[in-house]
């Protein structure tokens, strides 16, 4: 019974997530635009998760490999390359123009090497110093793109890259409307299921990350650093393997962002960018993919729709209170509020191990639990027969005391 309520609830929930873009496509793409945007900031919070949630590695310049990944989709899907130099405009007249499924591996190799650079120099770093070094690596990244326009014009300085591909793939350009039997699928709708396609892919590798012998790993490295270097794992290895796997879906999803925009620039990866990122995370639950999901939701969506409350705001006070201000001090007042009345997050992860239960379901006392011969002992979980049990005699319960 249990398990049709659930399948019910996952075909529903399908349902919704595949109707909404239609849904909100009848009331005009600008909410479409804010669904996809919620979905790419969906995909930057996964991937913060696995450095911040799963390795407990405070990363403030995740905004760095989102900005890699979408810098190298606006010169690899434009022709800045060629107008800028002869020598590539005799190899490539129009630019390169590269197609999606070369994108999106070389995105993810890319932001995953770079992230492994990141953590190389960090490695004996936590907590507050690991974050100071991230965010001035996250700076560095920005200031190289504002000013890697002399003396060789690579990334156009604060001007940017404009006239950038939109995604095309299998004869079918996202760019353009899609119509079908009198009905027009509008381009951010078809983006949106390109990008619901890749947040599910990212979900997918992040479970089984999380379930697997190297998320074990990473958690044990979370909870006490010296602890599991004692039982045997490679701190290191696995610390780098957390800052490319994060920095991996990075990429990726700058690279859709760059298609998506169809322009790129460094404001777009600032310092508040990474802050925000880190926020979702926190906000929803470190370490719980439902969580992360739904506090990258909530703040992607959460500006978009103040806007309607702070124009109306600013119109009340003949424009003596700027709306951009005033939703800036909602989506402050809300996070104070969301952490003062859930501090582990909206939706954290359950918490294993805290009371033992009989097979009846009724709690044990450890302390005063008396364990019958040949049963199993309920206060020591995951051993099946005590060490200190006398065969045919009254077994004790284990304890350091004589």
């Amino acid at each position: 019974m249990k398990n049709s309520k659930n399948l019910a609830l996952y075909t529903l929930g399908v349902i919704a997530v595949l109707a909404l873009p239609i849904l909100l496509q009848s009331q005009g793409n600008a909410w479409v635009r804010i669904a996809d945007i919620a979905l790419l900031y969906v995909m930057l919070a996964l991937g913060l998760n696995i450095v911040v949630g799963y390795a407990g590695l405070l990363d403030l310049g995740y905004v760095a490999f989102f900005a890699v990944g979408a810098y190298l989709f606006a010169l690899m899907g434009s022709s800045h390359l060629s107008d800028t130099f002869p020598w590539f405009k005799a190899m490539f007249p129009n630019g390169l123009h590269t197609s999606l499924l070369i994108v999106i591996p070389l995105a993810l190799v890319v932001a995953g090497l770079l992230g492994a650079l990141l953590g190389a120099p960090t490695l004996k770093l936590r907590g507050d110093y690991l974050a100071i070094v991230t965010l001035g690596f996250g700076e560095i990244i920005r200031v190289f793109l504002n000013n890697l326009d002399q003396p060789i014009n690579i990334t156009n300085g604060p001007k940017g890259i404009t006239a950038i591909d939109s995604i095309k793939f299998w004869g079918l350009d996202l760019g353009k409307s899609w119509k079908f039997d009198g009905f027009t699928i509008s381009s951010v709708t078809l983006y949106y299921y390109l990008f619901l396609a890749l947040v599910v892919a990212t979900i997918i590798i992040s479970h089984r990350l999380q379930i697997s012998r190297i998320g074990r790993a990473w958690m044990a490295i979370r909870e006490d650093e010296i602890a599991a270097k004692a039982m045997g794992i490679n701190t290191r290895n696995m610390k780098l393997l957390a800052f490319g796997m994060g920095a991996s879906f990075g990429g990726v999803s700058g690279a859709m962002f760059a298609a998506f925009q169809g322009f790129v620039s460094p404001e777009s990866f600032s310092l508040m960018e990474s802050v925000m990122i880190v926020a979702m995370v926190v906000l929803g639950g470190i370490g719980h993919l439902p969580g992360v999901i739904l506090g990258a939701v909530l703040l992607a969506a959460l500006p978009e729709v103040l806007r309607y409350v702070a124009g109306p705001l600013q119109a009340m006070t003949d424009g003596r209170l700027d709306a951009s201000i005033l939703r800036q001090l909602f989506i402050a007042l809300a996070m104070i509020v969301i952490m003062l009345m859930r501090p582990r997050g909206l939706w954290p992860s359950p918490e294993h191990g805290k009371t033992l239960t009989k097979k009846n379901g009724a709690p044990v006392d450890p302390t005063h639990a008396a364990v019958a011969p040949g049963t199993l002992q309920t206060h020591a979980p995951g051993v099946d027969s005590p060490a200190d049990e006398v065969p045919g005699a009254a077994s004790r319960p284990m304890s350091i005391n004589p």
